[in-house]
């Protein structure tokens, strides 16, 4: 390190000993600009502080000119400054005026200055500043000086957090919590519905000690912390909800590996080596993952946000003296409201009060949503504004079934909501009641009904819906949570305790569907313009076959001397299924060398989702033992429709004559071919569209768990004879969907939809 930052922990002290003194705020800042600028040998130290909209106010310097103070501005993003604050992270340049995004402002004088280091001034998360260095030679600054610069941002973030220099309020938006009813839209996440009084995520821990006075001290007390930290998973591990294992359990094992992070703990010892206290040195490594991770498009890795936050918020309660591993005490039914929470402060809450959680931020595959719908907590994510719209103890109406949170519900919506309730508990009772019932038709036909899975927490509803199967078992989850490609080992115990839980009912097991919206961690990512028509699926499991050759390989090590149905998914033409057959039958014929014991019997299969495939039908045919409609994708090629935009959700409907039309060329085919085919997807689980379904011939359907007793009792009230002619009267329609006219036909013959 050059003589001249030879001492930041003397630097430190000076600047925590100037913003301690009194005067006024700024006068403090302009002492600070000074000091930098002589320990650094810098010829300009400048701070911008973050106002009103995101605009940079140059608040105080050394070197530029006087009359720029209060007057340099720069908009979201502009200028270098702008950059720093936009992405969060250092910017280190020796000709800072080459750079595309340098802006040049007449009244700073900074034409003649080179070199520009600059780091933001991060608070709660936030780009509260940007500290700015720069030198008249050319030079490109040390990474010693890039640390040094850093740790001293962290102290101005004391002075900036005091509010004298930027009133709070003028960055924080206000909230529009009125006291009026209002209803707010998110995406489901765990479904259920739930009630309760709205509970905030705990405050953020609040560090009191900055500079340290014995950096030896600081550092046991780390180590310490990290200890106990550790202790406190393990005693978490043991928690009776997690004692049978399963995916939630899996989480709160890679939540702990991220408590033994080398890298984490390393940053962490380094800032405290800079001269800052134990607990200052985990907010700081914490702000700065924060910013770096909030630019990252990545999903996967942008949800371990959450997890971090965590471990650092834990870690510093401890080094605060807060050894207690506690619950946090409900007195009444609640909803828990934030931005985003980790996996394991979830089981800090006492569930048997908490109802519901609504959250800015979240997704399908975050480690909190995998808890708590182990747990039957209702979920909903990605309510934009919700903590700003919502206050304490308030009333909340979580239902994620239809993707609303309804704040302060009128009286007439929280009647709504318990008739809703009181309706689906007399409707889950009555599915119950009917549990044991044949799903047979009124004129004598056979309906099969299987389930969807893809979490073990999934298979008890095996026997409480008495499904005929699983007719399709998800087996992506596994690696979208795993920080590593799953061992044989382990794929092979989730494999094995699915078929263990069907017993003789069959479990269809469809290889990996990754890529996508569905990214795993230990495989490289590239933004694609087309992500769903993209680099996915199969098309992954051929251009890494070892991935696909290991999966198979504990599929046929789970299904020793069993039954063992495995479907390809994402097939666009016969040539690609032929080549997973070869790749499946390499890993049978490793099992006779290695003595180990077969499937009883094989079937293969592959998802029909591709459109393409059904114009190879008679060949496709030929080398299946069963086929399954994926109705979720190829809906969506079918119409050149993206499900998830929210403009088209509405646009096409599954029951238009044209997809009835395709749909009953594909169940011919395969009528004519004897293979059995199955709809998987959401069109099988809605009474309206699997009446029609039948009616195009289908006698097999896999769908949630929670649709199988609504189809059910459609099943056994239809004609299905009646009901087929009708169908085939309509077929040839020009309307836009005859969705209206199978109502009617329903309502007419008193069919339970």
């Amino acid at each position: 390190m050059p003589d001249h930052v030879s001492q930041p922990r003397l630097l430190l002290r000076r600047l925590h000993s100037v913003m301690a003194s009194g005067g006024r705020a700024q006068d403090r800042l302009n002492r600070v600009v000074r000091v930098i600028a002589q320990n650094m040998v810098a010829e300009v130290c400048s701070i911008y502080l973050t106002r009103a909209g995101g605009i940079l106010e140059l608040f105080a310097t050394e070197g530029l000119k006087e009359e720029a103070v209060h007057t340099t501005r720069f908009l979201p993003g502009q200028g270098l400054v702008g950059l720093v604050a936009e992405r969060g992270l250092p910017l280190n340049l020796s000709e800072a005026p080459q750079h595309p995004r340098f802006v040049y402002r007449p009244e700073t004088g900074e034409e003649v200055y080179h070199s520009f280091l600059a780091v933001p001034i991060l608070r709660m998360g936030q780009v509260a500043g940007v500290l700015v260095v720069q030198n008249v030679a050319p030079r490109r600054y040390s990474p010693e000086e890039v640390e040094v610069l850093q740790t001293i941002s962290m102290v101005i973030a004391e002075l900036v957090g005091s509010g004298e220099l930027v009133a709070p309020d003028e960055l924080t938006e206000e909230s529009t919590a009125t006291g009026e009813p209002i209803t707010l839209d998110g995406m489901p996440l765990a479904g259920g519905v739930g009630a309760g009084v709205a509970v905030f995520r705990q405050p953020q821990v609040k560090i009191s000690r900055t500079v340290a006075d014995d950096i030896e001290a600081e550092q046991s007390l780390l180590e310490d912390a990290l200890t106990e930290m550790r202790s406190q998973l393990e005693q978490m591990l043991e928690h009776p909800d997690l004692a049978h294992g399963g995916e939630h359990r899996e989480v709160l094992e890679t939540y702990r590996m991220f408590a033994y992070d080398r890298g984490w703990q390393e940053k962490m010892r380094d800032a405290v080596r800079s001269g800052l206290t134990a607990e200052a040195a985990v907010d700081r490594v914490q702000q700065e993952n924060r910013a770096r991770m909030f630019k990252i498009r990545d999903p996967y890795l942008r949800e371990r946000i959450a997890d971090f936050e965590d471990l650092a918020t834990r870690l510093i309660r401890i080094i605060q003296g807060d050894r207690e591993n506690h619950k946090i005490k409900l007195t009444e039914d609640s909803i828990l409201i934030a931005r985003a929470i980790g996996p394991a402060e979830l089981m800090d809450y006492d569930q048997g009060y908490l109802k519901g959680i609504v959250l800015e931020d979240g997704s399908t595959t975050a480690h909190v949503t995998i808890i708590a719908r182990a747990m039957g907590i209702p979920v909903l994510g990605r309510v934009s504004g919700l903590l700003t719209h919502v206050k304490p103890g308030e009333q909340v109406i979580v239902d994620s079934t239809t993707g609303h949170a309804y704040v302060r519900p009128a009286e007439d919506v929280i009647e709504t909501y318990r008739a809703t309730v009181e309706l689906q508990e007399k409707r889950l009772a009555l599915y119950a009641a009917e549990r044991d019932l044949p799903a047979v038709t009124l004129d004598g036909e056979e309906i099969s009904l299987f389930m969807n899975a893809g979490l073990l927490v999934d298979l008890p509803s095996l026997d409480s819906t008495n499904a005929d199967g699983i007719g399709l078992f998800r087996t992506e989850f596994q690696f979208m949570v795993s920080p590593a490609l799953p061992k044989v080992e382990e794929q092979t115990k989730i494999y094995a305790a699915a078929l263990d839980a069907a017993g003789d009912r069959p479990v269809v097991f469809r290889t990996l569907d990754i890529g996508g919206d569905k990214q795993v961690p230990f495989l490289p990512r590239e933004d694609e313009e087309n992500p769903a028509m993209g680099w996915r699926a199969i098309r992954i499991a051929l251009d890494r076959p070892a991935l696909l050759r290991y999966q198979l390989r504990a599929l046929l090590y789970a299904a020793a001397g069993r039954s063992l149905h495995v479907m390809f998914p994402m097939i666009a033409e016969v040539a690609e299924l032929k080549r997973c057959k070869k790749i499946l039958q390499k890993e049978v014929d490793r099992l006779t060398l290695h003595g180990r014991t077969p499937p009883k019997a094989i079937k293969v299969g592959c998802m029909l989702e591709v459109p393409s495939l059904s114009w190879q039908m008679d060949l496709l045919l030929k080398e299946v033992d069963f086929l399954s409609i994926g109705t979720n994708d190829l809906m969506q090629f079918f119409f050149a429709c993206d499900r998830s935009n929210p403009r088209l959700a509405d646009r096409y409907d599954l029951l238009a004559p044209p997809v009835l039309r395709f749909l009953r060329s594909i169940v011919q085919a395969c009528h004519q071919a004897d293979v059995p085919v199955t709809l998987c997807g959401e069109m099988g689980g809605r009474p309206v569209e699997a009446m029609a379904l039948m009616a195009l011939g289908l006698r097999r359907f896999s769908i949630s768990p929670t649709s199988i007793g609504p189809v059910k009792r459609m099943v056994r009230t239809v004609e299905l004879h009646k009901l087929s002619n009708f169908l085939e009267a309509h077929l040839d329609s020009s309307d836009h969907s005859i969705r209206d006219s199978f109502i009617s036909f329903a309502r007419d013959h008193n069919i339970k939809v």
